[in-house]
């Protein structure tokens, strides 16, 4: 009996070091409300013992959590494989269903493992037929400025309720409620797509938001990105002049049975509550004194409410949402509130942010009080808002009751700011913190990556480009958050989305907008400045676009494909990818050089001021930049052709990159290897996109390096070379001069805006000259995250993490140290769980500390290293089980790992 008690403790003890967590399903962690007829399951490994790699997985999903012979509704079977992320459920799915969901695996070191914790995916309606719903509108509802729109109704529940779902969209941003409380806890729903196409509805669990007997359910409208103002052009109702809501709610009740309420024409309408204007640039208008109390409860008289008119639309655009919802995420306190010179009373939250201010205030009824936002003050110190061109930028409340508190929070606008300015106060209120909370909002993303080092400007501009991707993905990647454009556009993207998915996990995120992507591309190929296309006529066949811009359908899916392994959103996406490259090629013709391809050029290269006697500015030939993305393109084509098996179309696309190659150098390239321009950018994309013959390769390099020499260690670059000059550096034996670009602080450089105290990425170089002024009011955003693309280079080379197979199953960590740092570290939480390379100097040796995740390897560069001199585990490294391939590389020694923690000295 003893020895069968051992042994059974003993067998606990080995499970228990080999387990499962972070369960997902189709990158997202228990979605409600999925729409994707193949759901997608992952988990990763975590065990004690190094070179734990999964042999094989076995997962289990059931309608009920007891996993009952009878509740389960498919099983993987045990399967021998070492996959385990995105695995395919094979099994039947029935729309409005929660599934449960569990797996166990078993590694190469006999070990298996206990069921892991058990997850959930739920679908929503996996046929728009199931919509019965009527969408539902207020007539004449045209009006461009107008308040929101209250809709409500009353209705019986006569059983016990199980459970109840509500499913919601709205032409116009929506808040739900039931019962006098607000449903969910998303913001800013149903977030924007491209709406005639693409319209996102959301899933709620309201059981315990309704009773049995009465209930109420009532909704607010406004305009949003639906019908408010879009762009610069002074756009309106870009999708539609009239605001409707579509709710349908599920009610199942414990005999069985189910009830369906639904929008129809048994609704109210009132356009008499307190929110009298909200718009996404210009603010939002709250008069208290107009409050409706209780129209959300069942009690509420609406006999003097309208009538709602009964909408036609068609319900095939409408898709489950399946990206990053938009939340509440932080708030932060004023860390200073004062006085300009000029007397505005002002808060200083610290932080330029996206989001909006909550309010406390009391006062005689009917008193106005004027809130606005800014990024900056001025070289005098004065609020200034110059910069935000049309938008408003401007909150409004009216205090309702004389001498109660209130607290006032916008609902359906946002805001990019760090100062906030107020007047109208009550005479004798004193302005406290206590008034004012900041609150952030943006898309809900895991934060997966952070990065560090001894240097304390090089740690703010780490922060200045995660407050950026913040403040800029807010359901789409916009450009900034605050002017009178915050769109989509397309280069941004395509050159942060490297250093957006180490920050973040994004791969939810840019799958529901590389959907929009393709959604607006046009029938020829082409791919709209912004997506949303809200610069363009809906439903226009043509649009312009541009190299770089238009690039994005094809380096956002691929480097999506890398970072997470998601082969099924290259597939989705290669049609798109051939699009475009197809459409470039029509364009460029039998010559293969793109003319007229490129609109933005290297937008916001260097220029020197005025008279300067400065070095010549960055420009660079808007032909050769079309020709380097079109051949770019391609090659990245040809490999997603060849991942996803096309091998015809791999072959044709290789081919293609040659003769786009060939006829590359025989127009922009010297016999000597000068390209044309001769700028930066010039070699830089020449270098990264591999467009020229190897003996040329050195030359280019050479002249990239003299031109960043005689601009004494500046860059001239703009939004396309930037994101690769510190890369085609460092691949080109380079990285002294990389580094001397990154340490660089005075202007142009990344720490300029770092010593004139930025806390997020500027759009131009010098968004704030020198002498404290600023460049144009017409552009000139201080959230901008483009340039913050250098984020990449710090996570892949200084502290050294890279992909080496997608989805960092095989991991390189090349780290590349400068004597200009004393450490530098960087964690990445991968799809396999935590990645970390650490590089320290320590009384004269390097020190490097590593963690592989398990079920990956990992081929380990130890720079400026001797096979004989390392040591690992305390004592000289030698080959092994552990430390294999150990070979002398370039001055480096390099190492093949499996999983586990590490320790280098040398």
């Amino acid at each position: 009996m003893m020895k069968t008690i051992v042994l059974i403790l003993l067998s606990f003890v080995a499970s228990a070091q080999l387990s499962t967590y972070d369960l997902t399903c189709e990158h997202l962690t228990n979605p409600v409300g999925i729409d994707v007829k193949e759901p997608r399951l992952s988990w990763k490994l975590k065990s004690d013992k190094r070179n734990t790699s999964q042999t094989a997985y076995l997962i289990e999903v059931s309608e009920s959590t007891d996993f009952n012979k009878k509740s389960i509704v498919w099983t993987s079977k045990k399967v021998n494989s070492s996959a385990s992320i995105l695995q395919m459920y094979a099994g039947p799915l029935k729309s409005r269903t929660r599934y449960f969901w569990r797996v166990k695996v078993w590694d190469n070191q006999d070990q298996e493992s206990a069921w892991s914790a058990t997850s959930i995916f739920e679908t929503g309606f996996l046929s728009n037929t199931e919509w019965v719903a009527k969408w539902i509108e207020i007539p004449n509802d045209t009006m461009r400025i107008s308040p929101t729109i209250l809709l409500r109704k009353d209705f019986p529940i006569k059983k016990k309720i199980k459970e109840a779902k509500a499913y919601v969209t709205a032409h116009g941003l929506y808040e739900l409620y039931l019962n006098g409380q607000k449903i969910g806890d998303q913001v800013l729903t149903p977030g924007w797509t491209s709406y005639n196409k693409r319209l996102q509805y959301q899933v709620y669990n309201v059981t315990n938001h309704l009773n049995q007997g009465k209930n109420a359910v009532g909704a607010m409208l406004a305009d949003g990105w639906y019908r408010g103002n879009l762009g610069w052009q002074n756009k309106y109702a870009v999708y539609g002049n009239q605001r409707g809501l579509l709710c349908q709610i599920h009610v199942k009740y414990t005999d069985n049975s189910e009830e369906i309420i639904t929008s129809d024409a048994d609704w109210k309408a009132s356009q008499a509550g307190p929110i009298r204007m909200a718009d996404i640039y210009n603010g939002e208008t709250y008069d208290a004194t107009k409050t409706i109390s209780d129209w959300t409860k069942p009690a509420f008289n609406d006999s003097k409410w309208h009538a709602v008119h009964v909408a036609n639309y068609k319900n095939d655009v409408l898709v489950a949402s399946m990206g990053a919802p938009i939340k509440r995420i932080q708030e932060i306190k004023p860390i200073r509130i004062f006085r300009t010179p000029k007397g505005t009373l002002v808060a200083d939250f610290g932080q330029n942010m996206v989001g909006w201010v909550k309010l406390k205030v009391k006062g005689p009824a009917g008193t106005v009080i004027k809130m606005q936002h800014a990024e900056v003050l001025d070289k005098y110190g004065e609020f200034y808002t110059a910069n935000l061109r049309t938008a408003k930028a401007t909150a409004t409340y009216i205090i309702g009751e004389s001498n109660m508190e209130e607290t006032y929070e916008p609902r359906f606008t946002f805001f990019g700011f760090r100062y906030f300015s107020i007047e109208g106060l009550p005479a004798g209120t004193e302005l406290t913190p206590d008034n004012l909370t900041a609150v952030v909002v943006h898309s809900d993303f895991e934060e997966t990556g952070e990065f560090t080092c001894s240097n304390p400007k090089i740690n703010q501009l780490q922060s200045n480009i995660r407050w950026g991707q913040k403040g800029n993905f807010v359901d789409v990647p916009t450009d900034c958050p605050q002017r009178d454009e915050r769109l989509g556009w397309t280069g941004d993207a395509q050159a942060f989305v490297r250093t957006a998915s180490f920050n973040a996990d994004v791969a939810a995120f840019f799958t529901k907008w590389l959907a929009d992507v393709k959604a607006d591309q046009r029938p020829g190929g082409e791919v709209p400045f912004v997506v949303p296309d809200a610069l363009n006529p809906q439903g226009s066949l043509t649009v312009p676009t541009s190299a770089g811009w238009g690039d994005v359908a094809v380096i956002a899916p691929w480097t999506i494909y890398e970072v997470y392994g998601d082969k099924k959103l290259l597939a989705e996406q290669y049609g798109s990818m051939k699009a475009w490259v197809e459409y470039i090629r029509s364009k460029s013709g039998n010559n293969l050089i793109w003319k007229n391809g490129s609109v933005f050029g290297d937008w916001l290269f260097y220029v020197p001021a005025s008279g300067s006697t400065r070095e010549a500015d960055g420009h660079t030939n808007q032909n050769y930049i079309a020709t380097a993305f079109f051949a770019y393109s391609t090659k990245l084509t040809a490999q997603a052709a060849q991942v996803l098996g096309k091998t015809e179309d791999a072959k044709m696309y290789n081919e293609l990159f040659e003769q786009i190659k060939i006829k590359f150098n025989n127009e922009y390239v010297t016999l000597s290897g000068r390209t044309a321009s001769d700028s930066q950018t010039s070699y830089i994309l020449a270098l990264m996109f591999d467009l020229l013959p190897e003996n040329q390769r050195p030359k280019a390099v050479g002249y990239l390096v003299e031109d960043i020499k005689g601009r004494k260690n500046h860059l001239s670059t703009g939004f396309l070379g930037t994101p690769y000059i510190t890369k085609v550096l460092s691949d080109n034996g380079q990285t002294d001069v990389a580094y001397d670009l990154l340490f660089q602080e005075t202007y142009p450089s990344w720490l300029y805006p770092v010593k004139m105290g930025a806390t997020t990425i500027w759009e131009r170089w010098d968004g704030q000259k020198p002498d404290s002024t600023f460049q144009t009011t017409g552009m000139n955003s201080f959230n901008h995250y483009a340039y913050g693309a250098i984020g990449d280079w710090m996570y892949r080379v200084v502290a050294g993490i890279e992909i080496g197979e997608a989805g960092y199953k095989h991991i390189l960590i090349q780290p590349h140290p400068t004597t200009k740092l004393d450490f530098a570290k960087a964690s990445f939480e991968s799809s396999y769980g935590q990645i970390v390379s650490h590089w320290s100097r320590e009384g004269g040796k390097m020190k490097l500390q590593v963690e592989v995740p398990a079920n990956t390897t990992a081929t380990i560069m130890l720079p400026e290293a001797k096979v004989n001199q390392i040591s690992a585990d305390g004592q000289i490294m030698t080959e092994s089980d552990i430390y294999k391939n150990i070979k002398a590389e370039n001055k480096s020694v390099h190492v093949e790992v499996g999983s586990g923690s590490y320790v280098f000295e040398w």
